[in-house]
């Protein structure tokens, strides 16, 4: 089943969102959308960011990858759900050279590739689980343009994905435009707090709440007390 009828994330958004560190984005959108950790680039700074083109394949065949290659626009990020089979490479070395020389702006699959070296060197970021030298089938049908879920995430076609060396974070194209301040003031705040610990300014403002709320020190106390307390002990 291939489906054409979807919405895209609009260019000025992926434009924006793609400066942002996908630690920041999975921050600011409640710490949800980040795929699971054995989803990896292929080599350091490898980053992508654009709309996702949702693939599901069966288990060790790449039949609808190939179908994607000549389907998806310059800038798509190929989307691959397949299923966390690890026994067949879906890419390789030739099937990212047809990415690349198509515009797509990534390849972001749950499962295996091949061809590592070459693809560690190319032209066209590669986020995977890992690698495998057997090759897949491509006789069975899947889907294209639909609801997937890759790395424990659900994925909607034209969703925002966004990925560098901490991993790939998705979010809901509806959310994407909303959770930009939000992203560049955590940026910003991060900055200062660098600035602080540059300072010598080591002290979160916000920790002693918390640690009351969390019962971890009680009410009529006062975290600089504390700190005091151990500072005495390790003097004497």
């Amino acid at each position: 089943m291939i489906n054409s009828q979807y919405t895209r994330i609009d260019s000025a958004t992926v434009s924006r969102c793609a400066k942002i560190p996908a630690s920041i984005l999975a921050d600011v959108s409640g710490r949800r959308g980040a795929l699971d950790g054995r989803i990896r680039a292929l080599a350091p700074d490898m980053r992508l960011g654009g709309a996702a083109f949702t693939v599901e394949v069966r288990p060790g065949d790449n039949l609808m990858i190939h179908a994607a290659l000549v389907l998806a626009q310059p800038g798509d990020i190929l989307v691959i759900d397949g299923k966390n089979d690890t026994a067949h490479a879906l890419m390789g070395e030739l099937m990212c050279a047809h990415a690349a020389a198509a515009g797509i702006g990534g390849v972001v699959i749950d499962g295996a590739v091949r061809d590592v070296d070459t693809l560690r060197k190319g032209g066209i970021p590669v986020f995977a689980c890992t690698f495998n030298p057997n090759g897949p089938t491509r006789t069975q049908g899947g889907r294209i343009g639909h609801p997937i879920s890759v790395g424990g995430v659900s994925v909607a076609p034209g969703d925002l994905v966004v990925g560098d060396d901490d991993g790939i974070v998705v979010i809901p194209r509806q959310d994407a435009a909303g959770l930009l301040d939000a992203a560049e003031e955590k940026i910003r705040s991060e900055q200062r707090r660098m600035q602080d610990i540059a300072e010598g300014r080591l002290v979160y403002g916000w920790l002693e709440g918390a640690l009351k709320s969390a019962g971890a020190l009680p009410a009529n106390a006062s975290l600089q007390s504390l700190i005091s307390q151990f500072q005495a002990n390790r003097l004497g």
